[in-house]
């Protein structure tokens, strides 16, 4: 799936977004990061550009994607939660919130 760089930059402020949510990067997280650029397509410094990006309007991008999209973000972000081998409920959290925020139901996918 091909992501636009306005996307790019929001899935990747969402995944920081998931990442940071317990104020730690272990390192099962980074390693998952860099499997992804790879997936996604990004560098380092498009990484740090998302972190750059005011959360809202990364969220206005993620909610204009179309529901294929969302439901490869959904993905995504578990992914990065569970990246570390447990997921905390600061985690579960900020997915919940982000999902919310861009139109995915999780009682009906």
């Amino acid at each position: 799936m091909e992501f636009n760089l306005a996307e790019k930059l929001g899935i990747l402020k969402a995944i920081d977004q998931v990442i940071r949510a317990d104020d730690q990067i272990y390192e099962g997280e980074a390693v998952f990061v860099s499997q992804l650029s790879k997936v996604v397509k990004f560098d380092a410094a498009l990484y740090r550009e998302s972190r750059e990006v005011e959360l809202e309007e990364a969220l206005a991008i993620l909610s204009s994607m179309g529901q294929e999209k969302k439901n490869a973000l959904a993905i995504m972000l578990n992914e990065a939660a569970n990246a570390d081998g447990r997921v905390g409920e600061d985690e579960l959290r900020a997915i919940y919130r982000i999902f919310n925020r861009i139109g995915i139901d999780m009682d009906h996918p």
